[in-house]
C-alpha cells in the first residue's frame, strides 16, 4: 500500500452511477495529477535509501505534487464496514535490476472501535527492511489517517491536520490539501477493503474507484479499477478474490494490483507491483489468519 523518480528499496508501495463509470470514494471530481510511481512490494520506496546503497527492490504506490483542491464534504462518501483486526504473513518474491530474491513480509491490523493501527513490514536476507505505518481513527467513511510513516534507515511522515484539511510532510516538502475520504499508501488498502465489505454488489468489474493516496512526501490521486472475481491458489490454500488495479495515468506509472479476499473481510491475499522497466514485486498470503 511507495515512490519517487528512483526504486527504493525493498518491499512491495456508489452510488447507483453506470458501473463502467468513474466513482469517487473521495473528492468529488478529482484532477487529473501527473505521477511519478515507483514500485515496492507493500510499502513505498524512498529515493534516500536507495542512493545510501540499501539493497534495490521495487516500491509500493507512488508520489506526486498535490494541487490544491478544496475539501468535499464527508456525506459525499460511500459507506465501509472496517474490518476486524487480524495479522497478514506474506512470501514476498521478486526481481529488480536482473536479480530476483525472496523475502518475508506481514501486516499486522489493528481495529480498536473507533481507532486503528496499523504496520506492515518486509524483510530480505542481507538487505534490510522497510516498514511502514497508519495510525488514525474510524467513522462510518472508513478510516481517517492521522500519521503515516515510511521507514528504512530513517523514518519519513505525513500528519494529517483534520481541523485546517491540510497535510503536513517531515521532509518539508510542500503542505497538501487534504481531500475528503483521502488515504495513505498504507491506509489505502484497508479502506479499499472497507468500500467492498460494506457493499460488494456496488462495485461491479469495470467500476472506477478514484481516491487522494498520501506517501511521505506528497498526495495525488490514484484511480482503482475494480476487477472480476478470482480464484487464487497461494500458499495459504485456495481463496475467492476482487481483482484490483490502478488506473496509469502514463505509459512509465507503477502497475498496483491487489487481490482482496472476501474471506478475509477483503483484506489482501495478494500485492503485486511491477515498474515500467520490468521490477517487480509480489506478495503472497503465506498462512490463513
Amino acid at each position: 500500500m511507495v515512490l519517487n523518480d528512483e526504486p527504493e528499496q525493498l518491499l512491495a508501495d456508489p452510488s447507483g452511477a453506470d458501473p463502467a463509470g468513474e466513482r469517487m470514494a473521495g473528492p468529488i471530481a478529482a484532477p487529473d495529477v501527473d505521477s511519478r510511481d515507483q514500485p515496492f512490494a507493500s510499502l513505498a520506496a524512498d529515493p534516500a535509501a536507495a542512493s545510501a546503497g540499501t539493497g534495490a527492490m521495487p516500491a509500493l504506490l507512488p508520489e506526486a505534487p498535490e494541487p490544491d483542491e478544496p475539501p468535499v464534504a464527508e456525506q459525499a462518501l460511500p459507506p465501509a464496514q472496517v474490518p476486524p483486526s487480524m495479522s497478514l504473513m506474506y512470501e514476498v518474491t521478486g526481481r529488480v535490476k536482473g536479480i530476483n530474491y525472496n523475502a518475508s513480509g506481514s501486516l499486522d491490523w489493528k481495529n480498536q472501535g473507533d481507532r486503528y493501527e496499523s504496520h506492515m513490514v518486509v524483510r530480505a536476507l542481507f538487505v534490510g527492511s522497510r516498514e511502514q505505518t497508519s495510525v488514525g481513527s474510524l467513522a462510518p467513511t472508513g478510516l481517517v489517517p492521522e500519521r503515516f510513516g515510511d521507514k528504512s534507515r530513517s523514518e519519513r511522515a505525513a500528519h494529517f491536520d483534520s481541523q485546517n484539511r491540510r497535510i503536513r510532510f517531515s521532509n518539508n516538502a510542500p503542505d497538501a490539501a487534504w481531500m475528503a475520504g483521502g488515504q495513505d499508501r498504507l491506509s489505502v488498502f484497508m479502506q479499499l477493503a472497507s468500500l467492498l465489505q460494506a457493499r460488494p454488489d456496488a462495485y461491479p468489474a469495470g467500476t472506477v474507484v478514484s481516491l487522494q493516496v498520501t506517501g511521505p512526501g506528497d498526495a495525488e490521486i490514484w484511480r482503482f479499477e475494480m476487477g472480476a472475481e478470482e480464484a487464487l491458489t497461494l500458499p495459504a490454500g485456495e481463496l475467492r478474490t476482487r481483482h484490483i488495479k490502478r488506473v496509469p495515468r502514463k505509459p512509465y506509472d507503477t502497475r498496483t494490483e491487489l487481490w482482496l479476499a472476501p474471506q478475509l473481510n477483503h483484506m489482501p491475499a495478494r500485492i503485486r507491483i511491477t515498474q515500467h522497466n520490468g521490477d517487480h514485486v509480489e506478495q503472497s498470503l503465506r498462512y490463513l489468519p
